[in-house]
C-alpha cells in the first residue's frame, strides 16, 4: 500500500506584507511553485497586495494571508489559533515581524512596544504552535535578529529600559533576545527534527524605520542609498527558510549566508534560560519542554 499523499508544504511567514519577509516569500515561491505561503501581515491592504503579486508571479502556489497587531498578545493568540485551524501542518515559521519607536512606548499589554514586537510576539507565536511545528517535522523556525544584537544588552529586571530608553537600545535588545531565543528553543527541540536558526538580513532599504525620530530620517535617507534591496535581504531569509543545505543544521546565528559567532553575549546560554522564564511570564505560558 502506498503512503498517503504529504499534505502541501506550508510556509508561516509574519511581517510578510514588504520588505524582506514579502521578497522571502516571492523567492520560496519562485523555488517551490507547489508549495502553500501564509502571509501575516498588519496593514489589511499592504496585506492584500502582496498575495496578490505572489499569486500572480506563482499561479501553482496556495498563498494565504493573516492579519495580526504584534503589539497586542491577544491578536497574537488568536493569529495562532486562526493558523492551527486552517494549517494541517507548519514546515517552516518564519518570524520576521519587526519595527521601532522613536520614543519609549507600552502596549496594551503594559510592555514596551520594541520588546513586545521584535522579541514576544515571536516568541508567543512560536510557543503557540510548536506542537503542530513538531508534527511537521522536518521543520524549520528562523528568527530574524540583525548584527545590532552585537551592541545589545540585557537587563532583566527592566527589559523595557524604564530608565535610558533610546530607540537603538531598544532595538538592539530585541534583536540579542532572538539570538537569545533561536539557541535556547535549538536547545530545547534537539532530536525532534525542527531546526532553529536565526540571522542578520544585511542592512536593507525598508520601511522598518519610519518609525525613527523626524531628526534622524534625513541621515537615514542618505543611508538608504548605501543600503542593499529587500530581494538581497530576502534571498537571505529564504536561504535559511528552505535551503537544502541547511537541512538539519540548528542553533546557528547567519549573516550573509555565512555561519557566524553571535556576541558574547548571545551565547551565554544561562542568560538564555532565564529570557525563556522571563518571557514566558511575560505572555501568560507555563514554562514549556
Amino acid at each position: 500500500m502506498s503512503d498517503p499523499p504529504r499534505e502541501q508544504k506550508t510556509y508561516v511567514i509574519t511581517g510578510g506584507s514588504d520588505g524582506i519577509g514579502l521578497e522571502c516569500a516571492s523567492q520560496i515561491a519562485a523555488g517551490e511553485p507547489d508549495c502553500r505561503i501564509v502571509l501575516v501581515g498588519r496593514n489589511p491592504g499592504r496585506t492584500a497586495s502582496a498575495v496578490g503579486r505572489i499569486r500572480a508571479e506563482s499561479p501553482r502556489s496556495r498563498v494565504d494571508s493573516l492579519l495580526c497587531d504584534f503589539a497586542d498578545q491577544a491578536a497574537v493568540r488568536r493569529l495562532a489559533e486562526d493558523l492551527l485551524r486552517t494549517c494541517g501542518r507548519i514546515d517552516v515559521l518564519v518570524n520576521n515581524a519587526g519595527t521601532v519607536f522613536a520614543r519609549r512606548t507600552l502596549t496594551a499589554d503594559g510592555i514596551e512596544a520594541t520588546f513586545a514586537v521584535n522579541h514576544l510576539a515571536g516568541f508567543l507565536l512560536t510557543e503557540l504552535l510548536l506542537e503542530r511545528i513538531r508534527e511537521s517535522a522536518p521543520a524549520r523556525i528562523v528568527f530574524t535578529s540583525s548584527v545590532g544584537h552585537f551592541t545589545g544588552t540585557l537587563d532583566l529586571d527592566d527589559v523595557g529600559f524604564e530608565h535610558g530608553y533610546s530607540i537603538m537600545r531598544a532595538y538592539s535588545r530585541a534583536k540579542l533576545a532572538n539570538v537569545l531565543t533561536a539557541r535556547h528553543l535549538a536547545e530545547r527541540l534537539e532530536g525532534t527534527g525542527v531546526t532553529v536558526t536565526s540571522l542578520h538580513p544585511g542592512t536593507i532599504a525598508t520601511n522598518i524605520w519610519s518609525g525613527a525620530p523626524w531628526f534622524a530620517r534625513p541621515v537615514l535617507a542618505l543611508m538608504k542609498r548605501r543600503m542593499e534591496s529587500p530581494e538581497t535581504g530576502g534571498s537571505r531569509l529564504a536561504y535559511l527558510a528552505s535551503s537544502p543545505e541547511l537541512e538539519g543544521h540548528t542553533g546557528g546565528y547567519y549573516d550573509r549566508n555565512r555561519l557566524r559567532d553571535p556576541s558574547d553575549l548571545a551565547r551565554n546560554d544561562e542568560l538564555g534560560r532565564r529570557l525563556y522564564d522571563l518571557s514566558t511570564r511575560l505572555v501568560g505560558l507555563s514554562r514549556g519542554v
